[in-house]
């Protein structure tokens, strides 16, 4: 495996990539390169940006992929796999909703907190359900070889939905509200708010052909407390000054929402209060 990395490259070249985890403490020795042109052809090019820097990443998919690689995304957000498809439409995109707790907190240092697992699916651009695929059955396989809990999807955009019902809820509030899940979950008023804005997410999922059970919600609620408590990336991202994922997070679901006549009044209400955060946050990192 061969890792892209930006800032970090000769940090990890010289140290490793080390990682923390109440799994057990590793340092990494791998293969890194700082330029995408000396990169060797992969069998799978796996994405694991933030949805922000995906300009940049869109401009160097062509020279790393070659015929018959995968495209794996690993981000958050609603239709994030699209980009990606046109840019290199011979190539198979599969989509990544990750279910963990982790962060970077230093050059080529990820901290993992709690859970690991993940959840895959394979992209179809007219949105319809790609079903377990060779590729996709495949691409799950190695990475149970790996160790890493994953599973299957049939609709991808049904994970998709299902992973907004929290980070629509969790992200925002923790922003807007400067605590941890734990913050969300074990406050009364702020418990509500995230199960009404949860709600909202499925309601919205089943008007857009993705739903699922109604129950979902009060399980990733129930989940959610048995965690450590967390901050989540938007809260990070927020905190140290970067720009935070609106659009694929947020605006991508609530325009789909809006065109199957289902709005979703209080994701916008939260949105709205996001972008002005992040505007008068990034005005100040600037002066």
């Amino acid at each position: 495996m061969q890792f892209l990395a930006r800032s970090d490259a000769d940090h990890v070249r010289r140290h490793g990539l080390r990682i923390d985890s109440p799994e057990g403490d590793a340092v990494l020795d791998v293969d890194v390169y700082d330029d995408p042109a000396k990169l060797p052809a992969s069998d799978t090019v796996i994405v694991a940006t933030k949805t922000t820097g995906n300009d940049g990443v869109l401009q160097m998919l062509p020279g790393l992929v070659v015929e018959g690689t995968d495209v794996l995304v690993m981000q958050n957000g609603l239709g994030v796999e699209r980009p990606f498809h046109r840019t290199v439409p011979g190539a198979t995109v599969l989509g990544a909703m990750c279910f963990m707790c982790c962060h970077k907190v230093g050059p080529g240092h990820i901290v993992h907190v709690d859970a690991g697992a993940i959840t895959l699916g394979e992209y179809r651009d007219d949105g319809r359900p790609a079903g377990i695929t060779t590729t996709l059955q495949r691409t799950v396989d190695a990475f149970r070889t790996a160790g890493v809990t994953a599973t299957p999807a049939v609709d991808l955009e049904i994970g998709r939905w299902q992973k907004l019902v929290w980070n629509i809820a969790f992200n925002g509030l923790s922003v807007v509200l400067d605590t941890d899940t734990a913050g969300i979950v074990n406050d009364p008023s702020n418990r509500r708010m995230a199960e009404l804005i949860m709600h909202e997410v499925v309601n919205a999922a089943q008007a857009c052909g993705h739903g699922f059970d109604e129950s979902f919600s009060d399980q990733m609620l129930a989940t959610t407390e048995q965690m450590v408590a967390y901050l989540p990336s938007m809260k990070e991202d927020y905190d140290a000054g970067r720009p935070l994922e609106l659009d694929a997070i947020y605006a991508a679901p609530v325009a789909a929402a809006n065109a199957a006549g289902v709005p979703m009044p209080r994701t916008e209400v939260l949105l709205s209060e996001l972008r002005r955060l992040d505007d008068a946050n990034r005005t100040a990192e600037a002066s």
